[in-house]
C-alpha cells in the first residue's frame, strides 16, 4: 500500500507511523528521517539542504521532493510506503503525483489524523524533558514524573523545551493551517482521505487506522 499520513503537530503521527508501517510491512518514510540521512551521508541533495539550513533559510520544496523520490526509489518501497510529514505543502502532494503518474503508481489512502486543537496544545505544552537524557519524556498531565521537576529515570532536571510552549505551538498550529491542511482537501477530491479520530490509547487509534484501511481495498 501506498498511504501518506497527515495531521496537526502532536497528532501522534510518528508513532502511528510506525505501528502502521510495521503492521502493513512497508517503510515508514518522515521527513526528518530523510533530512538526517542525506545530510549524514553528504548526499548532493543533503549538502544543498545543509546550506539552506546552516544560512537560516527554509530548505526549497525541490530539495524535499527529491530526497523523497530518491527513497521511494529504494528496492524496499517497491511495494509501498508510508509517507509522514511528505507532502506537507499543495506543491509537494502535486510534484508526488506527477511521480506516481510517471510510474504508473497511485496513492491507495491519505490517513487524516484529527485531533482538537486544545488537546494538541495540551499533549505539546505539557511535555517535560530530561535535560541528562533527551529520550526521557515526561508530561505534567499525562506522565507525570513521581516528584515534580525530577527525572524518574536519572534523577536530572524536567524542562520544557522553547518549540513547547503555548505560543509557539500555536504558531505551528498556525503554519499547519496555512500551508499543509490545504493537501486534505486537494486529497479529497481524489476520494483519498480516511478521517481518523485520533484521541485515545496508540492501540485504539492504531486499530482504527487499520480498519479504515482494509475497508478501503
Amino acid at each position: 500500500m501506498r498511504i501518506v499520513l497527515v495531521g496537526p503537530p502532536g497528532a501522534g503521527k510518528g508513532t502511528q507511523a510506525a505501528y502502521l508501517a510495521k503492521n502493513l510491512a512497508i517503510p515508514h518514510i518522515s521527513t526528518g528521517d530523510l533530512f538526517r540521512a542525506n545530510i549524514s551521508q553528504g548526499t548532493p541533495l543533503g549538502v544543498e539542504a545543509k546550506s539552506y539550513m546552516d544560512a537560516g533559510n527554509l530548505v526549497p520544496d525541490s530539495v524535499t521532493i527529491g530526497m523523497a523520490e530518491d527513497r521511494m526509489e529504494q528496492a524496499d518501497a517497491a511495494g509501498g510506503f508510508l509517507l509522514d510529514g511528505f507532502p506537507r505543502n499543495l506543491g509537494q502532494a502535486e510534484a508526488l503525483d506527477e511521480y506516481l503518474k510517471a510510474k504508473n503508481l497511485t496513492l491507495d489512502a491519505v490517513l487524516d489524523l484529527e485531533v482538537p486543537e486544545d488537546e494538541v496544545v495540551k499533549r505539546i505544552a505539557g511535555r517535560r524533558i530530561c535535560r541528562n537524557d533527551s529520550s526521557h519524556v515526561f508530561h505534567a498531565e499525562y506522565n507525570k514524573p513521581k516528584a515534580e521537576g525530577v527525572c524518574d529515570v536519572c534523577g536530572g532536571d524536567l524542562y520544557q523545551r522553547d518549540d513547547d510552549r503555548e505560543e509557539t505551538v500555536r504558531k505551528r498550529l498556525e503554519v499547519y493551517h496555512t500551508e499543509t491542511e490545504p493537501i486534505i482537501d486537494y486529497y479529497k477530491e481524489q476520494g483519498l482521505v480516511v478521517t481518523i479520530p485520533a484521541l485515545g490509547k496508540v492501540e485504539e487509534v492504531t486499530e482504527r487506522s487499520m480498519a479504515a484501511l482494509q475497508r478501503g481495498k
